[in-house]
């Protein structure tokens, strides 16, 4: 054998003289035999690494050569393990939520969205942000939504009678005022026997009220001031109207009149179930509630659905109540306030008090009351935006002669403390705006944002 061990050249023996060929050429076959073998098992293993990836076993091993049995060689090397299947990538994680929006922060100011305007008495948000105004002179003007236009006043109006307390007063919109463009108005109407405040409706068509009518007119005319009065739609679409006495005092408590009470309508003057059933022969089927001095704020309360009014007292004695049905609050037998010129001292004037000022158990006792001078109560409105996170759930109320929007924090029913706000102007009306601000209705329109 060759010293180097590799072998001589000699022709390729056929299978049959394998068996007597020289020991050099069996060595030379023995050694391709176990190349074969290793570049077998080579093969091998980078089949199974493929049955792995597509879901097979690994565990096939080569054929068997046919051939001489081969001399003893070393153990071959051991097939690479199978690749392991790639592991799932994991999920991204989640994207983080976005930080909640800061909260409205520094303090309430108040600031003139409008021009002034000739003695403006009520106002209402229409739905594309434009605001109604009515002037007590007997205008409708419809105000752009930035307020910087006041428009011309709105042809179709009714006549009206425009003297001291009374005039075209209050203004809301039908409920379904989307589809059916429904105006409502409270006015000081003529008649026999004097004026009365009278509700009239008129559908919205450009800038004018068309199919116009009088759905509504106090009973019995008369003489004198209070009238009243404000306009706020129940959760049901009936209509609650609040009426004053006209100064005319007893007939608060007469059921055969209209006089001192909140009365509750359908939107085309009809009259519905559900009013009061409790006020005996004779009484007028509008009648909600009764002995009303002269309210001029009303708000419906954004979870119990009930009508909450500020009204008037005499000498002192201004009240907020919740105006329910059948429910009397006393007018003119019982008052915390006291006649016109009657002397008190020390701010207490309890002595002077009409019927001793306590309501109870005969009469309904009010929520608050003012005493002993009167701020004069107008517009209510209860807070629900967002604006002023800390005044959700409250109750706003405008003052005349107190000149100050008065702030009330409630719990329930219970008014647990109450201040007055933004000082220095008579307040007639007040409403929550559709971007969450307040507007305050002086002698223009102020807005309260921050």
């Amino acid at each position: 054998m060759n010293p180097t061990h590799e072998p001589k050249p000699n022709p390729t023996p056929s299978l049959a003289d394998s068996a007597t060929e020289p020991v050099a050429q069996q060595d030379r076959r023995d050694a391709l035999t176990r190349l074969w073998r290793l570049t077998a098992l080579a093969a091998s293993g980078g089949a199974a690494g493929a049955m792995v990836a597509c879901g097979g076993s690994g565990s096939e091993t080569p054929p068997p050569v046919a051939g001489p049995t081969p001399a003893p060689s070393p153990s071959p090397a051991p097939s690479p393990s199978p690749a392991p299947a790639p592991s799932p990538s994991p999920a991204p994680a989640p994207a983080p939520a976005p930080a909640p929006a800061p909260a409205p922060s520094g303090p309430p100011v108040a600031t003139n969205f409008t021009a002034t305007m000739a003695e403006p008495w009520g106002m209402a948000f229409l739905p594309d942000g434009r605001i109604l105004v009515t002037l007590k002179g007997g205008s409708l003007v419809i105000v752009s939504a930035n307020g910087q236009t006041i428009g011309a006043p709105v042809s179709g109006v009714p006549a009206v009678v425009s003297s001291g307390q009374g005039g075209l007063l209050d203004v809301a919109i039908d409920p379904d005022f989307a589809t059916d463009p429904w105006i409502y108005l409270t006015f000081t109407q003529a008649g026999t026997g004097g004026t009365g405040t009278a509700v009239f409706r008129g559908r919205l068509s450009g800038n004018s009220l068309v199919n116009g009518a009088v759905i509504f007119q106090q009973l019995p005319k008369g003489s004198g001031e209070h009238y009243g009065s404000r306009l706020v739609f129940r959760n049901d679409k009936t209509l609650f109207v609040a009426l004053g006495d006209r100064q005319q005092l007893t007939p608060a408590q007469d059921v055969t009149g209209h006089l001192g009470k909140v009365v509750r309508i359908n939107r085309d003057g009809s009259v519905p179930a559900g009013n009061a059933s409790n006020l005996g022969a004779g009484a007028r089927a509008e009648i909600w509630s009764l002995g009303h001095r002269n309210p001029q704020g009303a708000a419906l309360h954004p979870t119990t659905g009930e009508l909450w009014v500020s009204e008037h007292g005499p000498q002192g004695g201004d009240e907020v109540n919740i105006a329910r049905v059948g429910s009397n609050y006393g007018w003119p037998t019982k008052s915390y306030g006291c006649n016109y010129g009657a002397a008190f001292s020390n701010n207490d004037n309890t002595a002077c008090r009409i019927g001793g000022g306590v309501h109870a158990p005969t009469f309904v006792e009010p929520l608050t009351f003012w005493v002993p001078t009167s701020v004069a109560p107008s517009g209510l409105c209860f807070y629900t935006g967002n604006l002023f996170p800390e005044w959700r759930g409250n109750l706003f109320m405008g003052a005349l002669a107190g000149q100050a929007l008065w702030r009330m924090t409630l719990n329930g029913d219970t008014v647990t403390a109450r201040e007055p706000l933004f000082p220095g102007a008579r307040v007639r009306d007040v409403r929550q705006g559709p971007d969450g601000a307040l507007y305050m209705l002086t002698n223009r329109i102020v807005r309260i944002a921050r």
